[in-house]
């Protein structure tokens, strides 16, 4: 794929990927580039359902499968019975228009563009504890404590897998927003000045 390299943020939630990628995107709103992802809904309703919409889920399910079965998605997950994923098509969209295609996805995503040609640079961003992320998830009071005790497993076991040889190019510790921040931008620096160089500013 031609044009700037994409960049693929990983890391559980509560750690401060969106914080630090709101505040690239405000600096830098003409280099950075989201790609869209793409969804197939399972069968509304189950097997009793077999209205038009039914109908249309299942045959869009059927089309991303077979998409992906080609080859054409970057990445892909399913979760609660709905397919996600972000195609080929969707980041090269992005380096068209001359500009560094962000994609924010979990390590599975992570392992599946690790199968492709995509060459991204991979950053990890996580908190400076597990107990330091459990105070940012409950300040959010968005969590019940059995979601809460969920999204502490996943981002243990995260955290662990991080450490993988090879999984990641940079592991930024989300001690400091600030110092977050420019470790971000020093990992983007030459890609940022590539599309900078090519008539962006």
């Amino acid at each position: 794929m031609s044009g700037p390299r994409p960049v693929v943020l990983s890391g559980p939630s509560g750690a401060g990927k969106s914080t630090l990628l709101k505040r690239l995107l405000q600096e830098h709103s003409d280099i950075f580039g989201f790609s869209v992802s793409r969804e197939a809904l399972g069968a509304l309703g189950g097997s009793h359902y077999e209205g038009p919409a039914a109908w249309r889920g299942e045959r869009q399910r059927e089309v991303m499968q077979r998409d992906i079965a080609a080859g054409d998605f970057v990445e892909h997950a399913e979760f609660s019975g709905n397919l996600y994923g972000t195609s080929k098509a969707a980041v090269r969209a992005v380096q068209a228009v001359n500009r560094i295609c962000v994609l924010d996805v979990d390590l599975q995503g992570v392992r599946n563009i690790k199968k492709t040609d995509l060459r991204p640079i991979y950053i990890f961003v996580q908190p400076p504890s597990l107990d330091v992320l459990e105070q940012r998830l409950r300040q959010r009071n968005t969590e019940t404590e059995e979601s809460l005790a969920k999204r502490l497993a996943a981002a243990r076991a995260d955290m662990e897998s991080s450490k993988e040889p090879g999984l990641f190019d940079l592991v930024i510790v989300n001690d400091s927003l600030d110092k977050a921040y420019w470790a971000l931008k020093e990992a983007l620096s030459e890609e940022i000045k590539k599309v900078q160089g090519t008539g962006h500013c």
